[in-house]
Formats: C-alpha cells, structure tokens, sequence
C-alpha cells in the first residue's frame, strides 16, 4: 500500500515522530555534556573566589592548582557561608554576595582579612548589566581594585561598607560606576547586607569559639 504522503495524517505522524528523536538527541546530547557543563560552573566559581583574593590571570589548570593551594575550605553553617583561605601564610575570608542589578541578578566574591573589619580584594559578576554601564562591575578590574583596604564597619560597630555618588568617607566607600546607579546601588546593598552580616556571623562564631575555649 503506498503512502499518501501528502495527507494530513502523514504529515502528522511524520512531525511527531521527528520531533520525537529531535528531543531525544537533544536530551542525550545534554546528559552526556552535563558532566563538562558542571566542571566549567564550578571552575567559573573557583576563578570568581581567585580574583578576589587578588589572584588573575591563570587557565583553567592553573587556576585549579592555585585554587586548592589557598583555599582551606568553604564553611556553610547555618546562614553563615565562607571560604577560608590562606594567603602568604595569612588567613583571609571571602563571602559570596548576592543581590540585583538593572536588568538582573548580581553576584560577587568579597576576601576580608582576619581582623574581620578590612576588605583584601573583591570581584563582582552580573547576568545581563548593560556593556559599558553596569557590566563594568565585573568588566573594570580598576573599580573593582578600589574595595582594596576599604573597612567595613566604623569604629562604633556599624556598617560603613558602602557605594556611593559622592565618596565622603574614603576609608569605607566607593564611588559608583559612572552611569551605572542603580547597578551600583545593588553592589552596595550586597556589601552592605550580605557582606556586613556574614562577617558578623563570623565575628560571633569565632568569639562563641573563644569563649568555650577559656
């Protein structure tokens, strides 16, 4: 019997079962890549924490090398999460941040010294900021550099970390990315909450250590 190749029910039948086998490579080619797709976000997040301990420039090799050289290990206890690591035989701390921009998620790596107080280096990283604007957050290795040094509390206690327009107090802010405000403002609200507070979590852990010590 010969096939009506141009019926309706051929051309149904047909479609379906292209699209049958179009979604079951599509599948297989997906499972079979995730293993590499996996890797690659996790060396992405390993080369972010790097670049805020002041550590750029390496391949992926290198970067996994140097990675596992510094970093001790990441903490998660409650809603405490940092990674210790160790610099030139000192210990810095760097927190994941996580907030919104213009157009989209925002996230960042931030080290902090071990007096828990001064910023060591950062990085910052975006989904969708516009190029030139906010993109600079993560594209200015210059802006990012000049968290360096910056406190994040005042000598009263109280969050001090902060982007702003007009820098008033050079020894805690920023300023913001040149016609990038609201990106920029999502950069301070990370510091400012995730950054501040977990480095407040810390502070108490390691005072409650201290305290279970004596």
């Amino acid at each position: 019997m010969k096939l009506n190749t141009n019926s309706n029910t051929y051309i149904i039948i047909y479609s379906a079962v292209l699209v049958i086998i179009v979604a079951f490579l599509l599948a297989f080619v997906f499972q079979a890549l995730k293993p590499l797709q996996d890797a690659n976000v996790e060396l992405d997040v390993k080369k972010q924490i790097l670049y805020s301990l002041n550590i750029r420039g390496l391949d992926g090799q290198e970067a996994e090398q140097k990675y596992n050289e510094v970093v001790t290990g990441k903490v998660e206890k409650g809603e405490l999460t940092y990674y210790g690591c160790q610099i030139d035989g000192q210990t810095k701390y760097v927190f994941p941040l996580k907030g919104m921009g213009l157009w989209g998620g925002i996230s960042g790596f931030v080290s902090v010294n071990d007096d828990l107080n001064t910023i060591y280096g950062a990085y910052f990283n975006h989904e969708s900021e516009t190029a030139g604007l906010g993109a600079e957050i993560k594209d200015s290795q210059s802006w990012q550099e000049k968290f360096k040094g910056k406190a994040i509390f005042d000598k009263d206690g109280a969050t001090a970390i902060a982007v702003v327009k007009k820098v008033e107090e050079p020894a805690s802010q920023v300023d913001c990315v040149t016609g990038a405000t609201l990106t920029s403002n999502g950069v301070s609200d990370m510091l400012r909450n995730d950054l501040a507070k977990g480095v407040r979590l810390l502070k108490e852990a390691v005072e409650s250590t201290k305290a279970k010590e004596e």
